[in-house]
């Protein structure tokens, strides 16, 4: 990695840690466990359209697991990675659909790292309880996906960044 790629790297993994610890103070929606806006997915949603895939997956990895240690513990650790690994494929695959932009990847991201999570909550807790929860999850990763998508795009525009892949389908 260059000087200039890691000084990103380092200042985008900073601001999903960030993020991510400002989302846990905002009660989005009382005793609706795992409703988040995903203010820190925003930093992994400008790495896939902008940076690539290995810079994506570094950002990913390291986010999850220094929020796990910092925040949340072994099991936030888990549910992390796995909905981080599902999210970003789902990221990465979708961006490559003609036509699909910023919100569609995000609501695939979003969409994925629910289902991730329902599958470690199934390891680890109930799978009947998990699986009946997922339907209002993904409903609020369609919602929570859009949202952060069409922000991410207006970033995108307002700093003239065009997301990579997008472009190579026209």
């Amino acid at each position: 990695m260059k000087i200039k790629e890691l000084a990103r790297f380092a200042l985008l993994l900073a601001l999903a840690l960030i993020l991510g610890w400002v989302e846990s103070l905002l009660p989005i929606a009382p005793g609706l466990p795992g409703i988040k806006l995903g203010l820190a997915n925003t930093v992994l949603l400008y790495a896939v359209c902008l940076c690539g895939a290995r810079q994506s997956f570094l950002l990913m990895l390291g986010k999850a697991v220094l929020s796990g240690f910092l925040f949340a513990g072994l099991s936030g650790l888990l549910y992390s990675l796995a909905g981080g690994v599902l999210s970003l494929v789902a990221m990465l695959m979708a961006k490559r659909i003609p036509g699909i932009g910023v919100p569609g990847v995000s609501v695939c991201g979003a969409l994925l790292h629910n289902v991730g999570q329902t599958l470690v909550a199934c390891v680890l807790v109930q799978p009947r309880a998990a699986l009946t929860y997922l339907p209002i999850l993904l409903f609020s990763a369609i919602i929570t996906g859009v949202s952060i998508g069409v922000a991410a795009q207006s970033v995108f525009r307002a700093l003239h960044a065009e997301p990579i892949s997008f472009t190579k389908h026209k």
